[in-house]
Parts: C-alpha cells; structure tokens; sequence
C-alpha cells in the first residue's frame, strides 16, 4: 500500500456537520489537510468509492462522537467508522491513525461506538471548536505517528502518540451598554481556580453527575507556557489628563497580543483591577493563572512619546525582556507593532504572516483623530475618564471627519449610538443611522476584529439574527483566538438556540482568557440553576460574590440557591440580616429585602416597600414592569379591591405602551396582568398570546420559557385551569421553565393552590431534579 497522504477525514452524523465544519475551518487555518465531505445523502457508488479511498488513504481519521451519533443505530458515519477500524487490522502495530472528538457531554463509557475506539484516548471539543492546542498537537501526530498506550478502555492517562487530549477543552454578561471593547459590559469572567481546565464527568462518577454535567470539584488546569497578562500600563506623562493615551496604548498591545494564536492572553476585564496594585508579580500571576506579567509605562511630551515594557517570569520573578522606545508620535503604531512582536518572540511564538500583516496594519494616518478615538473608547471600555455617550459621539464624530476612513471609529460611533438606542432613544431613526455607521466600517475595513465584533453585536442584539451573529464572532475568533467576547456571545447564542451543555462549555471557555471578572461568574451560576445543577451554580455565585463582595447581587443570588434547590430560607434570611446600605441614600438592601419577600410569599412586606420606595430598582427596570408588580403585590397581600383601582388607572398607560412599543413582549406580558386583575378575560389572554408570539421558545430559549411561565398565571387567573397546569407541567422539565419552590409562593399561580393536580407537581420529587 502506497505512504498515506497527510490529509485528515473527518467523518460525522449529519446533525453534527456545524461542529465538524468548525474543526475543519480550525486545522485548514494552520495549513492542514482536511476531507471533509458535506454530502452524507448523496449516495452513488462514485461517491462512495471517494469515501473509500480517502479512508484508506488519510493519515488521520476523526470519528466525531456525540449524543446525536448515539441515537443514530444506522447512518452511513457508522460505514465510515467500520472502514477506518478495518484499515487498523492491516497496519503496523503502534501507529497513530483513529483520533475520537467528542463535542458535547457524552461519555466514553457504554458509548456506541465501535471497540477499537476504546482502544484510544478521546479529545473533547465542546461544540466542535477547536483550540490552539488541539489544533498543535494534530500537527505533531501528523508528522511524527507513534505507537498508542492501550489499556483495554479509555486510557487513564493521556499518552503523546494518541488522540491529543485537550488541556483547556472547556472554558467560561449582563449589562445594559452595547459598547465594542466590553461588548456591553457582558464580556466576563469566573477566576481560573474554579473553572479552567474542568473535566466531563468521569464513568466512575455518573450516579452524582447526570449525564453532560460538569464533574465536581473544580480541577486546576497547568498554566500554560505561553500565557500571559499585559497589566494596565502607568501614566508618566505630567499631563495626567494624557492616562486616556496609556489606556489606549495599554488596550491596543493587548488586542495585538490577543491576535497571536500560540499566545493565551488575559482579557482586558481581568487585569484592569490591578491597575496601580502592590501585589507582587507571582501573586498575580498565580491569581490570573499566567507564566509571564507584561508590565508597561507611556511618557507623552508635546510631539515625543516614550513606551516601555518589561516581561516578568512569574515563576522566576525575573525579567525576560525590557525596552524603552523614544519615539516621535508618528511612530505610535510602529512602536506597538514592534513591541508586541518582541514579546512573541521572547516567548518563543511564531508568527504567521497574517498576524503579522494585522499587528503591522495603522488604524489611521491621523494622530488627531487617534487621540480622540481613544478618548471615547475610554468611556466605552469604562475607564476612569469623565465623559457621557453623548461626549462620546461627539469626540468619534469629530474624528470621522477628521480621517473618513477610519474603520475603527466608524464601529464604535455605532457602538456608542447603540448604547445610546438601547438605553433610552429606541427610535427607528437612531437604529438606521447605527445600522449606516456600521456599513461604513465594514465598506472600509472588512476583516478588522473591532468592525467585526461591533458587526456581531449588531445582529445579536438589534436584529436578533442569530445566525449571522454565529457566523461574525466564529470569524472574529478566527482572528483573535483570544478574544473573550467572542467565546462569551457564542455562548448566548447557543443558550438562545436552547444548546445548554454547548453554551456552558462556551461560557468557559470565556473564562479562561478572563479569570477575574464577576460578571461571567454570575452568568455560568444562572446558567447552571437553569438546568438545575445546584451545587454547581452555588460554587459559581459563591466566587463572584469573592471578586466582588460590594455587589449585593452576587451574595442575593447564591443565597437563594438553597430556597430553589430545596426551599429553605434560612439562608436568605441570615444573609439579609447582616447586610447593610454601601453608604447613604444607597436603597440595594431594601430592593433585595422586597425581592425575597415576593420569591417567599411575604406580600405585606413588598407592598409596604413599594409604598415607602416607589421604583426601587438598582438596574434601572422598566417603570411599567414595577408598576405591574405593586399591583401583583397588592392582590398578594388580599387588598384586592386596591389592587383593581391601581390597575384600572394603569390600563391607559399600558395601551399606550403597547402601541409605541409593539414588538416588546414583556410590554405584552404586563398589559396581560394588568387586564388579568380587572378580570378582563379576553384583552388578558390576548397580550399573554401576543407576547409568546413575539418570544416564542423555539426562537428564543432564554426569554422565551420566562415568558411562557408567566402566561401561564394568566391564564390561571383567566379561569382556564386545565392549559396552564399542562403548560406547567411541561415548563418544569424546561429549562429556565418552572421552579417548584417558586410556584408554591408566587402570586402569579395563586388560583391554582389547593388543586390537587397542581400539589401532585410541586411533590413530585422529579420535577426539581436536574434536567441534563
């Protein structure tokens, strides 16, 4: 037989083929050879016979293994994973030929695969995206095949002729600003000793951990060779009015660090809080979970800059590299350029041409304009810099002007628009001029990682065109194989699509580039009391509570933890005696008191508070929905009679909403209620229906399920009994649906207490328990 080509076969049920063409985009990246056939029904014994040959041809064959592969009994895959087996019974002993990618939480144990696939150790891919690591340990097999360790089964250990197994094979926003660095303030992070380098649970564990959820305790990943954080660089200019050019300078050596694919690069988010620290270099880094430090300073006098930088080992505390550049201001982006590069050298990463050809590229030709992108990218980022969106606009607006073809401020113009639209201007008029700004930047500069990001977040979150939305941050991953945004909003996209294990493993993969956050650790908590891993999503709120103790929103969370898992409240009720107001005037304590007065049924309470603070809200909450819930309030504590005046004086205003606002389906959902408590059957069920229109569960899984839960109170006050039982019946065996503990109290499904069908839910023992 003939030497085998250096080609890989990726082979896969077609329920599998987005996952697979990921791995293929991934290895063809890097210059590897991947067959990768997209035709599974074409069928003809021309085609089949090309499947043949390039199977018996192919230096490496790829079985990608999934919970779709195990509900598939027949399927041509499953030809392709005989043919590959049969090739092995013809090889030398010892070489290197069957790699198995799992991409979801399928266990190696009592898979259905074939017996030799037990023979090697299995690479986990969560969603089929693949890492620099993987991407790096293929090509070594490729050039070099060694004999695989047998063992009978799945190997205990990883040995280097096998399967790569992958080191950082999983990985980790809430916010109300739509901005291009912080991506809206949501781009965020659990610590690395939580979640990096978490395993699948292993076959031995299964009967603690429900099949797909992630094994307990935490594991500590090695921290790789090639990591690094690039700390806030100091101000030394006399002008301290100048930090907003060290932030800036500081920023765009990270973004060219961060496009280096054989670097790990800690997020801008995780190092900003050791801006002006005293701790030492090897705390740090064992606290960002790095091998080297980048430490930097930038001097700007009149037409002069001075940059300097200095690379720490943290293991060593020594330094690897230090350079000042004196420089005239015109060479800012050579001195960025040359700086980045140094540091990939020193650590001994290569450089493709294409990175290179990105680090090099100059944003613009105009310092003028420069200076003011970086002013208004420093409100954007949430620096230290007074300013509003409207300073903002009018700084980016003035740079445009300056240099037209400044792709990069184009972006975030429609980035601060965006911000502007969101929170309080959602007008047709300012949608069309983000969508012409954001035109303009991809007319001028297509493949920029900022257009792109700004480009992704645009379909996200304005056109809610998930698809595309995939499709621009897979490319911005391609570009920046650092990037924490992408990694994070690939991961709400997978939760809206109603893919929980893929967008977990997504929501992780964010962490690991950015370990210090809170935010991300609060989404990776909700995600996990969604599907009902409890313990998980107290271990999570339990650290973002740690990085940041002054948020009284992390502690509310993990505290209700116990009253969702098993509806205790004492907890709760310790965690609300001892906390106090952060100074005067502040009123978060009292909005957490009337918080769990409502989840526990305490009416009295929430009502007495709704009286003395009307609107007490610390995230700005629509008024409307706060005024629907005082009503709720009121019918809780039994002043019925109160509750219909209020809601009768709230009607018109409700109207009034729903025509202004009429794709909003809360808007919808709260009319519904409104109209519920005057006993207006009909206009009720009409909002309830028109708000599921607009947020149906099978576009949206995320809001979709919130919103079928509180219609289903709807029509429980609506007199139909028999649909919203059903609906709730269904609703606890969804995810984000239904919570037992909830039901019991909340005023939402009080006509149906007492009814035997609704006790026999909430004390059926299975309807709490974890749903993947």
């Amino acid at each position: 037989m003939s030497e085998p080509t250096k080609a890989i076969f990726l082979s896969y049920a077609r329920e599998d083929a987005d996952a697979a063409r990921r791995i293929a985009e991934a290895l063809r990246a890097f210059g590897v050879e991947v067959w990768f056939d997209q035709s599974e029904l074409r069928g003809g014994d021309a085609w089949d016979q090309t499947i043949r040959t390039q199977i018996k041809t192919c230096a490496l064959f790829m079985p990608i293994v999934s919970a779709r592969t195990e509900e598939r009994t027949e399927g041509y895959f499953r030809r392709e994973w005989k043919l590959a087996v049969d090739r092995t019974h013809d090889m030398v002993g010892g070489r290197a030929f069957i790699v198995p990618i799992v991409i979801d939480g399928t266990a190696e144990k009592d898979a259905a695969v074939p017996e030799e696939f037990m023979r090697y150790q299995w690479t986990r891919l969560w969603g089929g995206e693949a890492t620099p690591e993987f991407v790096s340990q293929v090509k070594r097999l490729l050039e070099v095949p060694r004999k695989p360790a047998t063992t009978g089964g799945s190997p205990a250990t990883a040995p280097t002729n096998t399967a790569p197994t992958n080191a950082t094979d999983k990985a980790a926003p809430r916010g109300a600003r739509w901005t291009y660095g912080s991506a809206m303030a949501v781009v965020v992070a659990i610590a690395t000793a939580l979640y990096v380098g978490r395993k699948p649970a292993a076959p031995a564990a299964a009967a603690a951990n429900p099949p797909g959820k992630s094994a307990a305790p935490a594991v500590v990943a090695p921290v790789a060779d090639k990591s690094i954080a690039v700390l806030p660089f100091a101000n030394m200019s006399e002008d301290k009015d100048s930090a907003f050019f060290a932030d800036g300078m500081h920023e765009d050596i990270l973004t060219n660090l961060a496009m280096i694919r054989e670097l790990r690069v800690t997020s801008r988010t995780s190092v900003m809080e050791y801006r002006g620290t005293t701790k030492k270099i090897r705390q740090i880094g064992a606290e960002l979970g790095v091998a080297y430090v980048l430490e930097g300073s930038v001097r700007r006098a009149g037409n002069k800059v001075r940059v300097t930088g200095q690379l720490i080992n943290v293991a060593t505390d020594e330094h690897v590299w230090a350079k000042s550049y004196d420089r005239d201001l015109n060479d800012i982006f050579a001195i960025q350029s040359e700086l980045s590069q140094a540091i990939a050298t020193a650590l001994a990463a290569a450089l493709s041409p294409q990175e290179r050809e990105r680090i090099d590229s100059r944003p613009t030709t105009n310092l003028a304009a420069y200076d003011l992108f970086l002013k208004a990218r420093a409100w954007d980022l949430g620096y230290d810099l007074v300013s509003s969106a409207e300073q903002a606009e009018q700084w980016l607006q003035e740079a445009v002007r300056l240099d037209p073809s400044y792709a990069q401020a184009w972006a975030l113009l429609s980035s601060v628009n965006a911000a502007t639209y969101f929170a309080s201007d959602r007008t047709p008029e300012r949608l069309a001029r983000i969508q012409s700004m954001l035109e303009t930047a991809v007319k001028l500069a297509p493949d920029d990682p900022v257009v792109i990001e700004c480009q992704g977040t645009y379909y996200y979150r304005a056109l809610k065109d998930y698809a595309q939305a995939a499709v621009l941050y897979r490319r911005l991953l391609a570009l920046n194989p650092n990037s924490a945004t992408a990694y994070a909003y690939l991961g709400f996209l997978e939760r809206r699509q109603g893919r929980w294990l893929e967008a977990l493993a997504y929501l992780e993969k964010s962490v690991q580039l950015d370990p210090r956050s809170p935010i991300m650790v609060w989404e990776i908590g909700d995600l996990h009391r969604d599907l009902r891993h409890y313990d998980e999503a107290a271990t999570a709120f339990r650290r973002a509570a740690e990085l940041a103790p002054a948020d009284l929103e992390y502690g509310f969370e993990l505290n209700s933890v116990p009253f969702y898992a098993r509806g205790s409240t004492k907890e709760m009720e310790a965690w609300l005696a001892q906390i106090r107001p952060a100074q005067a005037g502040d009123l978060s304590p009292l909005f957490y008191r009337r918080e769990w007065a409502r989840l526990r049924g305490d009416y009295a309470t929430a009502v007495n508070l709704d009286r003395e603070h009307p609107y007490l809200d610390p995230f700005d909450d629509p008024h409307f929905r706060q005024d629907v819930m005082f009503v709720l309030d009121l019918v809780g504590q039994g002043d019925a009679a109160g509750a219909r005046e209020r809601a009768r004086l709230l009607a018109p205003a409700m109207n009034r909403l729903v025509e202004t606002q009429s794709s909003n389906g809360f808007a919808w959902l709260a009319r519904g209620w409104c109209y519920a408590t005057l006993g207006e059957k009909e206009e009720a069920l009409r909002s309830m229906r028109r708000a599921r229109e607009l947020l149906p569960e099978s576009l949206d899984a995320k809001s979709g399920p919130e919103i079928s839960l509180f219609a289903t109170g709807v029509l429980a006050w609506s007199g139909d009994k028999d649909t919203a039982l059903a609906e709730l019946a269904r609703l606890l065996r969804t995810p984000r649906g239904a919570n037992v503990h909830q039901l019991r109290a909340g005023i939402f499904w009080q006509p149906l207490r007492g009814d035997p069908r609704f006790e026999a839910l909430l004390n059926d023992p299975k309807n709490n328990q974890p749903l993947f």
